[in-house]
């Protein structure tokens, strides 16, 4: 069986696996089965922490010592939604136009079935001389990756597994394999703004304090002037309002408070204390007379950067090679469990396109799957005869 085909029959047997997070579905247990099949030593690692549902996740390695190549990803997915208006069932994997049709094809079941493919090429022509290739596939990478990555992170610490980088296979792409390799993510700042006023009938403003007033006014305040205007490696940080709520349901009274939702996509120029400060500065001024208000951080996911290397060179070249482009080194995009791994050892992004991820009619071109599987492969070759202690 041919790279192309092993990554398509791979991605498909995932894709028939419902692993909506933070259901396994089977998809772990498919992977370990043709992992320990090739030699691989594996370990299921389920975490639990209390106010978070229980994960599935799996560790798998073969080889010792240096070098020491970590492919990471997730094989948990987003709900599909309205399964009617899929075009072909969204737990299907059914191959229709030239793409593997279903949820996770892209984001990033389509990933993994990619890696393993090309490892698996690897191993069979017995190319893995020296060092070691692992994998560590998580099932709460669309959750609250609490009992995911930064969990099994720990584990291979303690147990002496910590990998010299890492090849994290998250879509890159916008629109054609080989544009972008990702260096770094912004990161994600979520806040609850809360104006309280004081209630009351519409006919009688003399008697009321009214919130969504305040409310608008600070929201246009903190829209007024970007967060910042960039910096040598991130675009500037955006602010944006994704929710607006009273709970009124009449049209002739004031509500007593009004409610929204904030996120920051933040660089490198700020952490979490810089951003509350920031809101703080521009809220209270714009709330006007009689009244107050509450911020209240409700999820906090750093960003991350990679110092571009020699590494880094062997997947540009890998990618120039099967594709002919010279991808940007880019920073662009939303959080992704790199920002844990980066506190072990140096991480990149490349992968599939993501036009289609998250989407009714999620989908991986047979050519997308054949050209990444062949860049992973030739960067494994470049890697364990390149990289220090090859």
């Amino acid at each position: 069986m041919d790279a192309n085909a092993n990554a398509v029959s791979i991605l498909q047997s995932l894709i028939r696996c419902p692993s909506v997070t933070p259901h396994e579905g089977g998809a772990l247990d498919y992977l370990q089965n043709l992992l320990a099949a090739a030699g691989f030593r594996c370990w299921r690692l389920p975490f639990s922490e209390a106010g978070t549902p229980d994960v599935d996740n799996l560790f798998a390695m073969i080889g010792d010592g240096a070098p020491h190549l970590c492919f990471a990803g997730h094989t948990d997915v987003v709900p599909p939604g309205d399964e009617a208006a899929w075009t072909y069932p969204p737990f299907g994997g059914e191959i229709h136009d030239g793409a593997v049709w279903g949820r996770g094809a892209a984001d990033m079941k389509g990933g993994v079935a990619c890696f393993l493919a090309a490892a698996l090429g690897f191993l069979r022509k017995g190319e893995l001389k020296r060092g070691a290739i692992s994998f560590l596939i998580t099932g709460d990478e669309e959750g609250p990756a609490v009992n995911g990555t930064k969990k099994v992170l720990e584990w291979m610490t303690a147990n002496g597994h910590r990998p010299d980088h890492c090849l994290l296979g998250e879509p890159s792409n916008a629109h054609e394999i080989g544009e972008a390799i990702k260096i770094g993510r912004r990161g994600s700042f979520c806040a609850t703004l809360t104006v309280h006023g004081v209630q009351g009938h519409v006919a009688y403003p003399e008697f009321f304090a009214n919130p969504l007033t305040g409310l608008i006014a600070a929201l246009a305040a903190l829209k007024a002037e970007p967060v910042d205007a960039g910096s040598e490696h991130f675009a500037p940080s955006n602010f944006e309002v994704t929710s607006i709520d009273t709970g009124n349901p009449a049209v002739n009274v004031v509500p007593a408070r009004a409610v929204a939702k904030l996120n920051i996509r933040f660089n490198d120029l700020q952490t979490r204390e810089t951003m509350t400060a920031w809101m703080r500065e521009r809220i209270a001024p714009a709330l006007g007379p009689g009244l107050r208000y509450d911020l209240e951080p409700t999820n906090f996911a750093d960003n991350f950067y990679t110092e571009p290397g020699p590494w880094v060179t062997m997947l540009v070249d890998a990618v120039r090679q099967q594709t002919g482009r010279t991808p940007e080194l880019s920073t662009h995009g939303g959080a992704s469990d790199g920002r844990f791994i980066k506190d072990f050892m140096p991480v990149v992004e490349f992968g599939l396109c993501n036009a289609t991820i998250h989407k009714v009619d999620e989908r991986a071109p047979l050519e997308d799957l054949r050209r990444v599987t062949a860049i992973y492969r030739r960067f494994l070759e470049r890697y364990f005869t390149q990289a220090p202690g090859a």
